[in-house]
């Protein structure tokens, strides 16, 4: 059961039995709180029918959550491409920036972070995404982005030394918050399996809204699995309650 507890903005509710509480709060970008993997699976798939291949489930689900260099290393080596990977990366920006402009919102995600936000939550972004595409993906919701401390965008980060499934992302993000909080006081909002286990490996609980194909032994290692951020109950983690 839960209790209330007081605090200096009030009373909140405390953490749920099995949950820590939280006092932090770093999310992920795309297919979180932007519907855009959609968008990048197109344009992948326009690419490698070029090369008369495949990109299959499996080779989309390995570099879901990974930086843009890394899906590139990948998806090169494993299809043996003759194209080197700074061709690939240009052509994968030129193509993807013109489609990303008019990505909207996932269900549940503006309501969220505002929620966050108007209740003193800190929050930042932690995404495997370039300044350049992150820069054209958020430009028609810049008025909610603003609302994030801090962004760190994964492929264009000189701190970010290793990318997801490896912690340094978040730990980064986690670092640059002016209180710099232990990470077991940050919650992290994820979809990808790569995403979910930096989380953990960084020492973070991990709030994970999943591609409906994804496997169940891919979630395992979330600490919540939700159909969708309207799902969420703040208050497991001692947050405000979303639907108070």
């Amino acid at each position: 059961m839960n209790r209330l507890v007081s605090t200096g903005r009030g009373a909140v509710q405390s953490a749920k039995m099995g949950f820590r509480k939280v006092t932090h709060v770093i999310f992920d970008m795309d297919g979180l709180l932007l519907d855009t993997e959609g968008i990048y699976e197109g344009t992948v798939r326009d690419i490698l029918r070029s090369f008369s291949k495949t990109y299959t489930r499996e080779l989309r689900y390995k570099v879901l959550g990974t930086t843009e260099q890394k899906t590139v290393e990948i998806i090169i080596n494993d299809l043996n491409l003759p194209i080197t990977h700074a061709e690939f990366h240009r052509k994968f920006l030129d193509i993807s920036n013109q489609r990303l402009v008019n990505a909207p919102f996932l269900r549940g995600a503006e309501k969220l972070v505002r929620h966050l936000h108007d209740n003193k939550i800190p929050i930042a972004l932690a995404t495997s995404s370039s300044k350049e595409s992150t820069d054209v993906k958020t430009a028609q919701h810049k008025a909610l982005f603003d609302l994030f401390h801090h962004k760190v965008m994964g492929s264009s980060d000189a701190d970010v030394k290793n990318g997801k499934p490896a912690p340094d992302i978040f730990l980064v993000a986690a670092s640059r918050f002016p209180d710099n909080p232990s990470p077991e006081n940050c919650l992290v909002f994820e979809d990808a399996p790569n995403g979910v286990k930096a989380a953990r490996s960084a020492g973070m609980q991990v709030v994970m809204v999943p591609d409906e194909h994804i496997g169940e032994d891919q979630k395992k290692e979330a600490t919540v699995v939700l159909k969708s951020l309207e799902d969420v109950k703040l208050e497991d983690f001692g947050l405000p309650p979303l639907h108070a």
